[in-house]
């Protein structure tokens, strides 16, 4: 194996559970208690869903960015007070969190990953870089990629959008990540798509996918879930079942991800020089 190999295995839990929109305190509660739970499964990691902290329900979102924002310092760092019961409980078990937020720096407003570290400090780590239609007039578009270090394991982040675009997932895979770690809501009907990028995205790159989704909520904005976590030729290990809250818990596996990189080399053969084209007319006469 290569000196920068990950640790043996890494523990990761993808949550599934209903966000009430614009009531971050209460979902904060929601997050907690499954961060309970991932850890009574021996997870190192716990990862939530797109905007899990004030729900994804875009006229909430629009209407009422008072209750659904968290402030982010010029160091981006977070000190939301109504964080605290997914902190203490990051802290408590010493576990790390990942966990979809609506935030603002300025006057630019972003989807967001936060980080909360096992010592319960919240940080802004990731920005949304592809927003559809819907986010557009509310949200500015990320500008850069965050990989994220655990135990060795370099873990490249998305959020939902992200993951429909092969070149997002391969800049984390060039940049040397082990795996790619997503929270997306996905509205019901969409759940043929959703599966297929996520399982897609593991086998172009041959890392593994941690993908957690959001769930419920009032129509026309009821979310799949579909939380999963996927092996590096895109095999799902385990998902949370359809409609229930719950956690879908996995280890990434150094060793499979190494024999699955020299079984099947597509990172190492790439090639990043095919622009060149040439146009053949079938149909042009003699």
């Amino acid at each position: 194996m290569h000196p920068d190999d990950p640790s043996a295995f890494l523990r990761v839990a993808a949550a599934q559970a209903v966000s009430v929109p614009g009531d971050v305190e209460r979902n904060a509660h929601t997050a907690a208690a499954l961060v309970d739970k991932a850890d009574h499964a021996g997870a190192d990691l716990v990862v939530f869903g797109e905007l899990f902290l004030p729900g994804y329900h875009p006229p909430t979102l629009a209407a009422r960015p008072a209750s659904c924002d968290m402030e982010v310092d010029f160091y981006g760092e977070v000190a939301d007070r109504r964080l605290d019961p997914v902190r203490a409980m990051a802290q408590r078990h010493r576990i790390t969190v990942l966990i979809g937020a609506s935030v603002h720096q300025g006057s630019r407003r972003f989807i967001s990953t936060l980080l909360i570290d096992k010592f319960g400090k919240v940080r802004d780590v990731y920005h949304k870089q592809h927003l559809v239609e819907v986010e557009r007039p509310m949200f500015t578009v990320g500008d850069r990629g965050t990989t994220l270090v655990l135990n060795g394991w370099r873990l490249g982040l998305g959020i939902c959008y992200d993951a429909t675009f092969p070149e997002h997932a391969r800049a984390a895979a060039t940049a040397g990540c082990h795996a790619y770690v997503t929270g997306g809501a996905f509205n019901v009907g969409g759940e043929h798509r959703r599966d297929l990028y996520h399982a897609a995205r593991a086998l172009d790159n041959t890392f593994y996918v941690v993908f957690a989704g959001a769930l419920g909520g009032p129509p026309p904005w009821t979310l799949s879930g579909g939380s999963a976590i996927y092996d590096p030729e895109g095999r799902p290990i385990d998902r949370v079942p359809t409609g229930a809250v719950g956690l879908a818990v996995a280890d990434l596996e150094a060793q499979k991800l190494d024999e699955t990189r020299r079984a099947h080399t597509m990172l190492a053969d790439l090639r990043v020089d095919l622009s060149e084209r040439t146009t053949v007319e079938a149909d042009r006469g003699a």
